[in-house]
């Protein structure tokens, strides 16, 4: 089946470097990888491909540099701004990594773990631990999203507190540029000054200037302490003199410090299946607080016992509990991963993924909270993330017995007037999830002329036919 700008014996031609077998064409085959993961976003496509070595990107590559074909990479298809999504109407060619799932290497000496851009991230967490080693990226999808899409938006997760977001967790990368071009710059060095640092151009650019097909990630030492609590609070202000506390105590052993509020709670008590509110008591807001530490599991019991006794003290926590086993941890856990899911039973929800400056969080929170129920009165709050490092999820749910569709449709409003806020306070209006298609045009208003002019040039530099991943990030129409 020919589509519209594409011939037949054009199709043909790409899905023989792939084989048929590995070349999707139907509409059923096709559809799980049109729609956005909260289905804003609904792309078309003639042709899915899906290589199984760098060989084979790079002839795809070659190919669509030559006859001016558009490409869009996807691995895991779990992404919220539809950064993998292809455009609706045109006739983007998929390209999907998730043949290219290899664990390349582990070399526990050196700490570095080498893997194809398709290895899913919970496989990549397995091979590490197998070697006695930690890959610290956690996330809720990590059981389906892969490291190309990992790498690509920068992702951050739960850990970044302590380890950092992909840009701080991997040393060198595979990438095959748009016109096949394949740069291997798989470097396993922490120290490497020989010019400009081409992997950080390609980490958080979102399949804009090459696909990433490999790529070496840091491992670090499997924790010999691991304490999880949970605690209930009066305010965002006590949370905040809470993380300042843990922060002196614990230093680098904090490797988790998650805002909840009461609404997003009970929610997921609700709605997500083994999830329960670990207190008796209702609170205002909650803290999840993880601790690791590297020498004892002693150690890091002292040390979480030692924060919620002083927490208790000063009048910052009302009740708490520690997770008393592995399996307790994960379900505090679950239920701080599953926050965002529990929202679609709710109805419409409208999100946000910000930053702020720490010290900011409470000003914001409180901003935000009156400039919403003022522009739409009943909506539902459900605010939460890593506090630890400025992230803030800040979501909003329909007001009960609202119509969805119109509730929906006041995505940019609600976007504008949280936004404006989180500028206001110096922050980001993307901390992790990217900008894909969903915040492409108000990403060019907000940042300086000059820098999205850098970033056009960037682009232009490295894919001048504007092929690869076309319409997310940066618009070359100007």
């Amino acid at each position: 089946m020919s589509s519209p700008g594409i011939s037949t014996d054009l199709l043909d031609r790409f899905a023989a470097i792939v084989g048929e077998k590995y070349a999707l064409r139907s509409e059923a085959d096709l559809a799980p990888h049109l729609v956005e993961n909260r289905g804003l976003y609904h792309g078309s496509s003639p042709l899915l491909l899906k290589p199984g070595s760098v060989e084979e990107v790079s002839a795809i590559m070659k190919l669509a540099t030559e006859t001016e074909t558009a490409i869009v990479p996807q691995t895991g298809n779990t992404g919220l701004v539809g950064g993998q999504t292809p455009r609706a109407g045109k006739c983007d060619i998929i390209v999907s990594l998730e043949r290219m799932k290899r664990i390349r290497d582990v070399d526990p000496v050196a700490n570095v773990l080498v893997a194809d851009g398709g290895a899913i991230l919970a496989e990549v967490q397995k091979a590490a631990e197998a070697h006695g080693r930690l890959f610290p990226l956690s996330l809720g999808s990590e059981g389906s999203c892969r490291i190309g899409g990992n790498l690509s938006t920068n992702a951050g997760g739960t850990a970044v507190l302590a380890y950092g977001n992909m840009r701080q967790l991997c040393l060198g990368l595979e990438v095959v540029l748009p016109t096949g071009e394949i740069w291997d710059g798989l470097r396993r060095l922490k120290k490497d000054n020989t010019g400009y640092d081409l992997r950080d151009l390609f980490i958080g650019a979102e399949g804009t200037l090459g696909i990433i097909t490999g790529a070496v990630l840091k491992l670090f030492p499997q924790p010999l302490g691991h304490q999880v609590a949970f605690a209930g609070l009066h305010s965002v202000e006590d949370a905040l003199a809470l993380f300042n506390l843990a922060s002196s105590l614990c230093g680098a052993s904090l490797t988790g410090f998650e805002l909840m509020p009461r609404f997003g709670v009970e929610i997921t008590a609700r709605h997500i299946d083994g999830v329960r509110d670990p207190l008796e008591t209702a609170y205002p807001w909650y803290v999840l607080i993880d601790i690791s530490t590297s020498d004892s599991a002693e150690t890091a019991e002292r040390m979480m016992n030692g924060l919620l006794e002083q927490g208790f003290e000063a009048g910052l926590v009302l009740d708490a509990v520690i997770a008393s086993s592995v399996a307790q941890q994960k379900a505090i856990w679950h239920m701080r991963e599953s926050m965002s899911d529990a929202q679609k039973p709710e109805g419409g929800s409208i999100k946000h993924d910000v930053s702020v400056p720490v010290s900011r969080i409470p000003h914001f929170m409180a901003e935000a909270e009156t400039a919403v129920m003022a522009a739409m009165p009943g909506a539902r709050i459900c605010a939460f993330g890593h506090m630890g490092d400025g992230n803030i999820h800040y979501n909003i749910s329909q007001p009960i017995g609202a119509d969805k569709a119109a509730f929906i449709a006041r995505w940019h409003e609600m976007n504008h007037i949280v936004h404006g806020l989180v500028l206001a306070h110096g922050g980001s209006i993307s901390a992790e999830h990217g900008i894909g298609q969903l915040k492409r045009d108000e990403l060019a208003t907000i940042r300086p002329a000059i820098e999205i002019e850098l970033m056009r040039r960037i682009k232009r530099a490295f894919d001048p036919a504007d092929i690869m991943n076309p319409g997310k990030v940066v618009s070359l129409d100007v």
